[in-house]
């Protein structure tokens, strides 16, 4: 069994426990909603950070994507 993969196929996206808490909270000094927080600090995580970077990469690479 090969150990390389397609490079053209997606990798798994990270899977967190059910029931996973993020601890957002907002920065001092600064208006910061609840989901702005709450994103910040997710992306502050390195799986899903390099999960988005990929997905990112994926769709504005697609020339499909952009003919939709």
């Amino acid at each position: 069994m090969s150990n390389s993969r397609d490079p053209q196929s997606p990798l798994p996206s990270p899977v967190f426990p059910q029931g996973k808490q993020w601890d957002s909270r907002k920065r001092d000094g600064i208006y910061e909603s609840d989901v702005t927080a709450l994103v910040r600090r997710m992306l502050e995580d390195e799986s899903i950070r390099e999960d988005q970077r990929r997905a990112w990469e994926r769709w504005r690479n697609d020339p499909e994507a952009l003919q939709r």
